[in-house]
């Protein structure tokens, strides 16, 4: 998969002006606390039941 999981806010402040990274592949700059992190789509849960 070579694009990017776009996030609405910084999972760390809350701020919504996150910028692109280069580096670390395909990671978020937030401007506003400055954390680069990056999104990871795990899977889904097709079961029907909740995690315990």
């Amino acid at each position: 998969m070579s694009e990017r999981a776009t996030p609405f806010y910084c999972p760390y402040c809350g701020d919504e002006d996150l910028r692109p990274q280069e580096e670390p592949h395909a990671a978020w700059l937030c401007t506003a606390c400055r954390r680069v992190f990056t999104v990871k789509f795990v899977g889904l849960n097709l079961t029907g039941k909740a995690p315990r």
